[in-house]
């Protein structure tokens, strides 16, 4: 029953409280500040591959993590046991009231000694385009639906790739449309897919491209690319295109 009605009031918010404001930032805390504490409930329904992205990564010992647009950082929980090996943890939002929520995440993790306490794990409340960490500092760096949220997405991956030292992981889980016609060994998606997701997500700023895969296989050699599809709540036959990419810098 709780589950239920977190769910209506984020559905409800989806539906009917418009997002408003003059800067992407604006934006983003009116599209998620009245979901943040119901963000996790609804979204793990809906964002498929986080948990099987992260879970898949080799962290290294005394390594460095940076999750671009972390939301609430639920994907410490999905890298588990293997955090406390890291020295640091970046975790990059736009978002206030998501990043109080990854706060308290975090404050919880150490308090169960998931995170070491010599470990330094911050939010940071910035662009994910232009971050102030330093070139080459991460041995990971993540982006899990969030880059379908940055208008500048391009220089999103400049600046993964600015962020990441030579041999260092990118790994990417997001909604995605395919180009009309697809590299040979893509999937190839229908009209109405190409088309009509864009449209119904785009009503809340998410902005699926076809140019997104294409520009991460480019920018970085391909370790692996997962291409399917996953359910959306409270609609049982829908499914939405997703793919999970991990690439190294080179």
């Amino acid at each position: 029953m709780k589950t239920l009605v977190a769910d209506m009031r984020t559905i409800g918010h989806l539906l009917l409280v418009p997002v408003r404001g003059d800067t992407h930032q604006d934006r983003l805390e009116s599209f998620y500040g009245a979901q943040a504490n119901d963000y996790d409930s609804f979204r793990e329904r809906m964002l498929h591959g986080r948990r099987e992205l992260i879970e898949s990564l080799a962290f290294p010992d005394q390594g460095v993590w940076v999750d671009l647009g972390c939301g609430t950082g639920k994907n410490l929980e999905f890298a588990g046991d293997k955090i406390s090996s890291l020295t640091r943890i970046e975790l990059v939002d736009l978002s206030d009231s998501m990043l109080k929520v990854a706060a308290d995440r975090i404050a919880g993790l150490r308090r169960g000694g998931k995170i070491a306490a010599t470990a330094g794990t911050q939010v940071r409340c910035c662009d994910a385009t232009a971050t102030p960490l330093p070139d080459g500092c991460a041995d990971v760096v993540s982006l899990s639906y969030s880059l379908t949220m940055i208008p500048d997405w391009f220089s999103a991956i400049d600046e993964a790739y600015r962020l990441l030292k030579v041999g260092g992981t990118i790994a990417v889980v997001d909604f995605h449309v395919s180009r009309k016609h697809p590299a040979r060994d893509r999937v190839r998606h229908g009209w109405l897919t190409r088309t009509g997701w864009p449209i119904w997500f785009g009503t809340d700023n998410v902005n699926l491209s076809p140019d997104h895969l294409p520009m991460l296989q480019k920018r970085f050699h391909t370790e692996s690319l997962h291409e399917s599809r996953g359910s959306i709540p409270y609609l049982p036959l829908v499914r939405v295109p997703h793919y999970r990419f991990v690439g190294r810098k080179v």
